[in-house]
């Protein structure tokens, strides 16, 4: 048993660093059974958003030298589904926790992704002036 969660720790880490193949993989699978490139896109974008919470982590603990960067990611996404929710139950009456998710993958994609590109530039920067 514990081979296999050692293979499954290593697959998420090497998708977690590397947040494109997760993308590239989910958008290939979804396309080839649907042939859709509206609903490939999304997939994709919803399931690369999961690894992109492990990755702006790992990266800002590099960086920063701290723990907190999985939990400011949380704190953002929990403050997004705050103001989100509260949007909706003003303006339907009601929380739909399906659209919900669907509009905090969507913003944490789109969030975590410009804080990995921008993050990662930094570490090469630090790396490249400390070596």
């Amino acid at each position: 048993m514990s081979g296999l969660v050692d293979w499954l720790q290593m697959v998420y880490s090497l998708m977690a660093v590397l947040p494109f193949i997760p993308f590239l993989l989910v958008w290939g699978i979804v396309y080839g059974f649907t042939r859709d490139k509206r609903i490939a896109t999304h997939r994709s974008i919803d399931v690369t958003a999961l690894f992109l919470i492990g990755s702006v982590s790992l990266v800002s603990k590099r960086i920063f030298q701290t723990d907190f960067g999985f939990w400011a990611v949380v704190l953002v996404l929990l403050i997004v589904c705050g103001l989100v929710g509260s949007l909706q139950n003003r303006t339907k009456g009601k929380v739909n926790p399906w659209k919900l998710a669907k509009t905090l993958l969507r913003f944490s994609f789109i969030f975590l992704s410009a804080s990995y590109i921008l993050l990662l530039c930094i570490a090469i920067v630090t790396y490249m002036i400390t070596s």
